[in-house]
């Protein structure tokens, strides 16, 4: 992924697709919340939000790298410099039943190069991929000195707009659809304590490149690339503090693609390429007892160790807000 000095490259400008206005209006509602009176969560938690309820997620996150790891190899690459790639991510959680919720997500991504890479790769940005997702809960019971659930997630995301996803290492995505199943299981212990574990399978679909031959452990005369179907393995620590105001979290998750090339000596990446990463990270999310329904949400994670991969570390924030959206039929339900 090295280029020489005088060489200069713009990413070409894409036509957007056209989206239904009830998909950007659907933007505006996904998120973290608090259990119990404030329940709202993500696709990948074992939180449940109660029917008739709405949790809005805005965050923004900020990452860098500047290695990546051409096969196992850690490449430092002086001529991207230091790549950061920043996301705003508005997030919607919605209870259709107490033990089914759904989530819709679409985040921004800008990338580009710090000094002194001096304008010779410009950086990319637009919408990513538009996503959905329906979380089920199996099972609550109680069990010893806590309480065992078990999830079921569902999700499925697709390109929101026409972005060149074979502009490494400043494309925004993938540009391939993805389906994915994962399963949760989660034991919290009455002091608040819980370990959770999530095991997924992601299957995702061609992207077309700007190019019309690549080579993939062979060659291809064809725009089409394939991208690797991957699973994801995920173990979480954490607690609840302060009556479930505050809740701290120690995470690893790793990723596996099933198939794919490495990434060749002095080449750019491309989506065909087998991605491996491990990542730790810490977060922590306030809720306000004294404003019903608002919270805030802070974490760092960092890779550290894959294959085809930056060594990304990134910090984000955002704001929660979570209300009831039949506010007189639930509050009659809570009265019985």
């Amino acid at each position: 992924m090295t280029f020489p000095k005088h060489f200069r490259y713009r990413c070409p400008k894409h036509k957007k697709k056209v989206v239904p206005t009830f998909c950007a209006f659907i933007l505006a509602l996904v998120g973290f919340c608090l259990p119990n009176s404030l329940s709202a969560q993500t696709p990948s938690d074992a939180l449940m939000m109660r029917s008739k309820n709405v949790c809005v997620l805005f965050s923004y996150d900020m990452g860098t790298f500047d290695r990546y790891w051409e096969g196992s190899y850690l490449r430092s690459n002086q001529t991207v410099a230091t790549v950061d790639r920043n996301t705003i991510m508005p997030m919607a959680a919605i209870g259709i039943l107490d033990d089914l919720n759904f989530y819709i997500s679409l985040p921004y991504v800008s990338t580009e190069s710090s000094e002194p890479n001096g304008g010779k790769f410009t950086g990319a940005r637009g919408f990513q991929d538009i996503g959905f997702a329906v979380k089920y809960r199996a099972i609550q019971t109680a069990l010893g000195r806590g309480k065992l659930t078990a999830l079921a997630t569902a999700g499925f995301s697709t390109p929101f707009t026409n972005y060149l996803s074979d502009y490494r290492p400043y494309s925004i995505g993938s540009g391939a659809p993805e389906f994915s199943l994962r399963g949760i299981g989660q034991y919290q212990w009455n002091n608040g304590f819980y370990v959770r574990a999530a095991l997924a399978h992601l299957w995702r679909g061609y992207t077309e490149a700007e190019r019309d031959y690549y080579y993939n452990n062979g060659s291809y005369y064809t725009a089409w690339m394939d991208v690797p179907n991957a699973w994801t393995y995920e173990g979480i620590l954490g607690k609840w503090f302060f009556n479930t105001s505050l809740k701290l979290e120690l995470s690893y998750f790793s990723l596996n693609s099933t198939s794919g090339d490495d990434i060749r000596a002095y080449n750019a990446a491309q989506p065909t390429n087998k991605v491996e990463s491990d990542r730790i990270g810490l977060s922590a999310q306030y809720f306000f007892k004294s404003i019903k329904g608002l919270g805030v949400v802070a974490y760092h994670n960092r890779v550290v160790d894959g294959r085809n991969t930056p060594k990304l570390s990134n910090t984000g924030f955002g704001i929660t807000y979570q209300f009831n959206v039949i506010k007189k039929q639930t509050d009659e339900k809570d009265a019985q």
